[in-house]
């Protein structure tokens, strides 16, 4: 099994964590974690795909070993997170892989993928929304009216996300058997989450998200004309991103491959070796 090397690198005067695997010849794989997770979220991924490809999975700035300046130091956005990573990859001197993208990992991929079409060999997309369908109304509703007002009647439904409650429902709510869910996973999140300032980053990028939703035409129009193989594979009881956000990816993407799990949003906690065996299969039809 290969070792998994944990390093960083300064990009734009910011340090960013990033866990580094496998051979450095071998087709490149970016694994993009979501909220309110870091690349802690890949643990278990990583050896398994090292053997045979390149892994690179960094913390977004704000998340896990990162950085993480205050909100009046930095402005948080989902553009910026995509101009640091981007900046990590071109460090890196990569100029060609395939992304792994969940949750808030879906819009920073998108935006590598639009900004250097000609670098991705191929998406995946874990509970990675790209679609207006994949977005549940009740997980939503307060999210969009905080971004679009934000104040004392939109703050507190949001910030409610913050709780150490609320970040264990995300990773066991639609999962059959939570017992097979890690609470190392919702107790780390939280003790990140939880330091000084950080309330005010997440909820800077809480506001953000509806930004990211101009994206998806271009998004669509990138599926339908650049031929890159997509694999959707998705907690089909997730509550935050409904398994219509995988399906949608079978109308752009040609010959899209869908699969939807008995698991919820943080699927690899639950189904590690179901989703590895679609990864690694896909991969290995795609990049051969």
């Amino acid at each position: 099994m290969s070792s998994v090397h944990h390093r960083t690198a300064t990009v734009d005067s910011h340090e960013i964590f990033y866990r580094e695997a496998g051979p450095a010849d071998a087709p490149t794989i970016v694994l993009l974690h979501g909220y309110p997770t870091s690349s802690f979220m890949f643990r278990g991924l990583i050896p398994l795909l090292a053997d045979d490809y390149h892994v690179i999975a960094p913390d977004h700035l704000g998340f896990g070993h990162s950085d993480a300046p205050l909100a009046d130091e930095f402005t948080y956005t989902f553009d910026a997170l995509a101009e640091l990573t981007s900046g990590l990859l071109d460090q890196l001197n990569l100029d060609r892989y395939a992304l792994y993208v969940q949750d808030y990992g879906a819009p920073i991929g998108w935006r590598l993928a639009l900004r250097h079409p000609e670098r991705i060999s191929a998406l995946v997309t874990q509970n990675g929304n790209g679609y207006e369908d994949g977005f549940v109304e009740s997980f939503w509703n307060d999210v969009w009216a905080y971004g679009a007002n934000p104040g004392p009647d939109t703050e507190p439904a949001v910030r409610a996300a913050l709780s150490f409650e609320a970040i264990r429902w995300q990773y066991v709510h639609g999962v059959p058997d939570p017992s097979l869910v890690s609470p190392d996973t919702w107790e780390h999140d939280f003790a990140l989450v939880s330091r000084e300032g950080n309330d005010e980053v997440q909820l800077a990028l809480f506001r953000d998200y509806r930004n990211n939703r101009p994206l998806y035409p271009l998004l669509h129009e990138f599926l339908r004309t650049s031929g890159v193989p997509v694999l959707a594979v998705w907690g089909r009881n997730d509550e935050i991103f409904g398994p219509a956000g995988a399906r949608a990816f079978a109308r752009d993407a040609e010959d899209a491959e869908v699969h939807l799990v008995d698991g919820g949003h943080f699927l690899l906690e639950s189904h590690l070796d179901v989703v590895a065996g679609y990864l690694r299969g896909f991969l290995g039809r795609v990049l051969a």
